[in-house]
């Protein structure tokens, strides 16, 4: 089974939220996570490496070379498309693609890819060619292309509920299938959380895998917690 993890927007916990079901998923089976795309990337010995990435392969058993789990890293913390023009590398969303079809996923019991960003996060500067939207310029594409299923993470904070049903809307649009949804309590101070989280459960068309509160030690094991994957629709593959 393989997943596309896909936020409301920036820092709304894809990470914790991937690494997390790695985390239940590894006592499983076989698993693997990849972050195809990353920015904000500390300089090492080795290269450029990203802690989401690196998150991702720690709660992964099955082990590839940092490279392959992220093959395009950027070490501006800015939008990829920008960060990716200001180092001359060309970036579209079959490049992505071509790097995820070397990955064996069909030899995993459960993979996960990690998107950056919203749905809707833009590659390149050709957004439109003859007016229109260009879907080489998106991330969302390879979701699309590849049909991989979503587990959409809702960060919760003021604003959630437009944000959670716009990213389902458009999902849906695109037709992909949204296999699960978790809420990730970004906001320690959000006010009537219990009602907003009871609006995102009638909003959204998918099951809730689990509701992660605010933590204050925040790993992949205390996350992990609140989550349940019997409650993920299964994928295909």
């Amino acid at each position: 089974m393989r997943y596309f993890i896909a936020g409301t927007d920036t820092d709304s916990g894809k990470t914790l939220v991937a690494s997390s079901l790695l985390y239940l998923a590894s006592k499983q089976g076989s698993t693997l996570g990849v972050k195809p795309i990353a920015s904000g990337c500390e300089p090492t010995s080795e290269g450029l490496r990203n802690s989401d990435a690196l998150a991702l392969m720690a709660q992964s058993n099955v082990k590839l070379a940092y490279e392959r789990v992220n093959p395009f890293a950027f070490k501006p913390a800015i939008a990829p498309h920008i960060a990716a023009k200001q180092v001359g590398v060309i970036l579209n969303a079959d490049l992505v693609t071509a790097q995820l079809e070397t990955l064996p996923f069909d030899e995993v019991d459960f993979a996960l890819v990690e998107g950056a960003g919203g749905w809707r996060l833009p590659l390149n500067h050709a957004l439109r060619v003859q007016g229109k939207l260009n879907p080489q310029a998106f991330l969302s594409t390879v979701a699309i292309d590849l049909q991989l299923p979503v587990i959409l993470v809702v960060g919760v904070k003021l604003g959630c509920l437009n944000h959670a049903l716009l990213t389902q809307e458009a999902i849906q649009a695109d037709g992909v299938k949204i296999a699960g949804w978790v809420a990730n309590c970004v906001d320690p101070e959000m006010q009537v959380t219990d009602e907003n989280l009871s609006a995102l459960t009638a909003l959204m068309d998918a099951p809730c895998l689990g509701v992660i509160p605010h933590l204050t030690e925040c790993s992949s094991q205390n996350a992990a917690q609140y989550l349940d994957l019997t409650k993920l629709v299964p994928a295909q593959g």
